[in-house]
């Protein structure tokens, strides 16, 4: 038996988890992935095959607060992804945390997209 790494660990744990989540129209996934130094996340229709909004750390209104912690960004991430999806139309959506433990960066977006408005 092969001995996986921490990067390939996730990508098994993401799959394992795709296999029964799956974004529709009427409640899109919202897809989450967090490298080192960015997030990123993405509200989905599987179906489709569409993105419906996205935001990241990359965005000029996130670089422009240049005081945030990678927290405090997840966070205003968290908040730009609810509007944009409540913009769009989609109030539910399914959380697709990408094989990341649900815990820091992850925790505060989806936290802080639910104090904005989107429930899953």
């Amino acid at each position: 038996m092969a001995i996986k790494n921490s990067k390939q660990m996730r990508i098994s744990r993401h799959a394992r988890v795709r296999k029964n989540v799956s974004g529709t129209a009427e409640r899109p996934r919202l897809c989450v992935y967090r490298s080192l130094a960015n997030i990123y996340c993405q509200v989905i229709d599987d179906v489709a095959g569409k993105t419906i909004a996205s935001a990241s750390s990359l965005e000029k209104a996130v670089i422009e607060k240049s005081d945030l912690t990678k927290t405090g960004e997840a966070e205003l991430i968290g908040q730009l992804i609810a509007e944009r999806a409540i913009a769009a139309g989609c109030k539910e959506v399914v959380f697709d945390r990408g094989g990341f433990k649900y815990m820091g960066r992850v925790k505060s977006l989806a936290e802080a997209a639910r104090k904005a408005g989107l429930s899953f």
